[in-house]
């Protein structure tokens, strides 16, 4: 055992790992050492190897520091407190203050003189900390220039494909980390090729990659490179799927077609991942596709808009669901922005549309009253802009004052830019789920909001074990 830890010492100093660590089990040893020698003297020569026991011990102390200080660096990353986790913790200092007052107004009036007892704990941090008085100042030098040249090596790893590269730059930014280097490209005959170029052993390992167009390209890229990661022994995978591809293929509406979305989870799932953030999810039953071993997280993208909505002068605002499945989406954004800015008089619509075929309606309905009201559509993807247009024209027809339309994934395929720039639209919100284009950022009526903080808040909450549905309340 002491051979083992001084071994363990040498390889620590001489790879240029961290040095506290180094001379915490380089110190163990030695007093390894001495106690062995002094037991050794006290049994005598008979009883020799009763010290073998104190020996073990002092080197399982050894081992136990280097736990302590691996911990501590497991907690080395800052809480980025994007605008979610500001407005949580807000919340939460107001139902803290709210309790108190309530539990002091309830509280008999006579005070307790009994002294209370006082409870300190020992965080690995602190206990990290106790253990650099004992280096020397060479070894303060070195452990400073290791934690500063290790700036995210606290166990959390992020990676990218070619689905978004520019979000997950941005999610990195926020983060305060750098992306891992990986290659994620294409071989002559247009196979998939995927190589990590960094130690992920033991990491927390989270794969930014939507499944948007191309979707087989970036699925197939998502499917390797959690296999190269499970591989290379990452300790867990979580995959960050801003935009869900397939996920409109959700149940068999006529025999014969499979249910894509479910298929597209068992892939997933027998890839070996180990959680799943989505951002709006075309149906909230895809979360149900996935086994219970793999948590789904489910971001509600609507929480973007809001804030920027909240900012615009709106008269007698109206929420119209552009169908009768998404009525709970546009309930929700309604209730966001009475709560947010205090809007108690946000009303709600639906629009009731009969398709002919995919892709085209044949006729729309609305259900509800759009006369002099500023209308905002909210939906979760818009794919060719066709119902979108067209239920624009439905409350302009109807006495609507100005329609906005707000969806998480700006798909706009074929003719769906131009349709949205020659529409009665006022302005079309969207977020960059999926990567922009010069088309997009030429047409006028078009904006485009960032998740980028959302993502990256919900990414730091989960590697520091916190609420997510904090971000949201």
């Amino acid at each position: 055992m002491i051979v083992a830890s001084s071994a363990i010492a040498r390889r620590l100093v001489i790879g240029g790992k961290a040095p506290a660590l180094a001379a915490t089990v380089r110190t163990a040893a030695t007093k390894a050492a001495a106690s062995s020698s002094a037991s050794s003297s006290f049994w005598g020569q008979t009883n020799g190897a009763r010290a073998v026991p104190f020996a073990a011990a002092a080197a399982l102390a050894a081992t136990g520091a280097a736990a302590t200080y691996a911990a501590s660096c497991e907690r080395s990353i800052k809480d980025p407190m994007t605008v979610y986790a500001v407005q949580a913790e807000a919340a939460a200092e107001q139902r803290n203050q709210q309790s108190s007052m309530s539990s002091s107004s309830a509280a008999p009036s006579s005070e307790s003189t009994e002294p209370q007892p006082t409870v300190t704990a020992t965080s690995p941090a602190m206990a990290a900390a106790a253990t650099t008085h004992d280096m020397t100042a060479e070894e303060e030098r070195l452990e400073k220039a290791a934690r500063k040249s290790k700036k995210h090596a606290g166990g959390l790893k992020l990676f990218s494909g070619n689905g978004n590269m520019s979000l997950a730059l941005e999610i990195a930014k926020i983060l305060g980390i750098n992306l891992g280097r990986a290659t994620v490209g294409q071989f002559a005959d247009g196979e998939v090729n995927v190589m990590i170029h960094e130690n992920v052993r033991g990491k927390d390992v989270y794969v930014i990659q939507p499944t948007c167009p191309p979707v087989n390209n970036n699925l197939m890229e998502l499917l390797l490179m959690v296999s190269t990661l499970n591989r290379a022994s990452a300790r867990r995978i979580t995959v960050v799927i801003p935009y869900y591809g397939y996920a409109r293929q959700d149940r068999k509406m006529q025999a014969r077609v499979p249910i894509s979305a479910a298929d597209v989870a068992r892939l997933l799932e027998s890839m070996g991942i180990d959680r799943v953030i989505a951002v709006d999810l075309h149906c909230g039953q895809i979360q149900g596709f996935f086994g219970p071993r793999v948590p789904v997280d489910n971001l509600d993208g609507g929480i973007v808009g809001i804030d920027h909505f909240g900012g615009k002068d709106l008269h007698n605002p109206v929420i119209v669901s552009p169908d009768a499945g998404g009525v709970y989406r546009a309930k929700k954004f309604k209730e966001g922005l009475a709560h947010k800015f205090d809007w108690n008089d946000v009303g709600l619509a639906m629009i009731i549309k009969q398709r002919a075929r995919a892709g085209t309606v044949d006729q729309m309905d609305l259900v509800g009253d759009v006369k002099d009201c500023d209308c905002i559509i909210v939906d979760d993807m818009i794919d060719t802009a066709g119902t979108l247009c067209k239920a624009a024209d439905v409350l302009v027809a109807k006495g609507a004052r100005r329609v906005f339309a707000f969806a998480s994934h700006g798909l706009l395929s074929g003719p769906g830019n131009d349709r949205i720039a020659n529409s009665k639209l006022e302005e079309c919100v969207i977020l960059n789920t999926i990567p922009s284009s010069p088309q997009r950022t030429a047409n006028e009526k078009l904006t485009e909001l960032s998740v980028a903080p959302l993502l990256a808040q919900t990414i730091f909450n989960i590697h520091a074990k916190k609420s997510i549905s904090a971000l949201f309340k």
